[in-house]
């Protein structure tokens, strides 16, 4: 009956730490949850999760470390707020993955994502194929925000009262230097077909190819390594 009593006390007190903590630190740590952010909540419910399941571990020693890890997070976001200059430091700087319509590979390099991930964080804003996108920019927290080309801009097809037509999905043929064969196999396409359009268009080699995209009825896609 003791350790229920115990156990009780500790979660109620560990409940209401973290509730105060939360209160503290600002709403920003949920709506712009950063990957430091990420591991101080790991770190955080990992010092109460000793408290109750330690025994050797009392709970006033947890409360203390929640404390001082809670007074470091707030300190650096009181510094930030104060100095701008320490922002890009201890916060990060967005970076400009798409720019003038053209994937800035050096970037995504820099902040170590891929093509995939990048056609992942597009979608989720509802954008399936990179020409709709005139400039992209990947935020602190690991998303993207997307201003379109004009012409995919608003109005949209149906403010101006135009009859849609059926959106084919893109089909990826060639990323990172690699062709995609079942991509090929998908859209009823063979190599040697990929090779003469990529020979139309004066490049010799798949390899030069960072993105290769196939849309029904539109010419292929294509963007080198080359900043040119």
């Amino acid at each position: 009956m003791h350790s229920y009593i115990s156990l009780t006390t500790e979660l109620v007190i560990g409940f209401f730490a973290l509730l105060v903590l939360s209160k503290v630190l600002g709403k920003n740590q949920i709506t712009q949850l950063t990957p430091f952010d990420f591991i101080s909540a790991l770190v955080v419910g990992e010092l109460l999760g000793n408290a109750i399941y330690d025994n050797e571990v009392g709970l006033h020693y947890v409360l203390y470390a929640i404390f001082v890890w809670g007074a470091l997070i707030y300190s650096i976001e009181m510094i930030t707020q104060k100095f701008r200059s320490t922002r890009g430091i201890l916060e990060g700087s967005p970076s400009i993955v798409v720019a003038n319509g053209r994937i800035q590979y050096n970037e995504l390099k820099k902040n170590k994502l891929d093509l995939n991930q990048l056609q992942h964080l597009l979608r989720e804003k509802g954008v399936f194929t990179i020409r709709e996108v005139e400039y992209g920019i990947l935020e602190t927290n690991g998303s993207v925000n997307i201003q379109k080309k004009q012409a995919y801009a608003t109005p949209t097809n149906q403010d101006l009262s135009i009859k849609l037509k059926e959106q084919p999905l893109p089909i990826p043929l060639i990323m990172d230097g690699e062709i995609i064969k079942k991509s090929l196999k998908q859209i009823g396409r063979t190599e040697s077909w990929l090779f003469e359009q990529l020979e139309i268009r004066g490049v010799s080699t798949h390899q030069s190819i960072l993105y290769a995209e196939w849309i029904d009825g539109l010419p292929l896609f294509l963007q080198t390594y080359s900043a040119k």
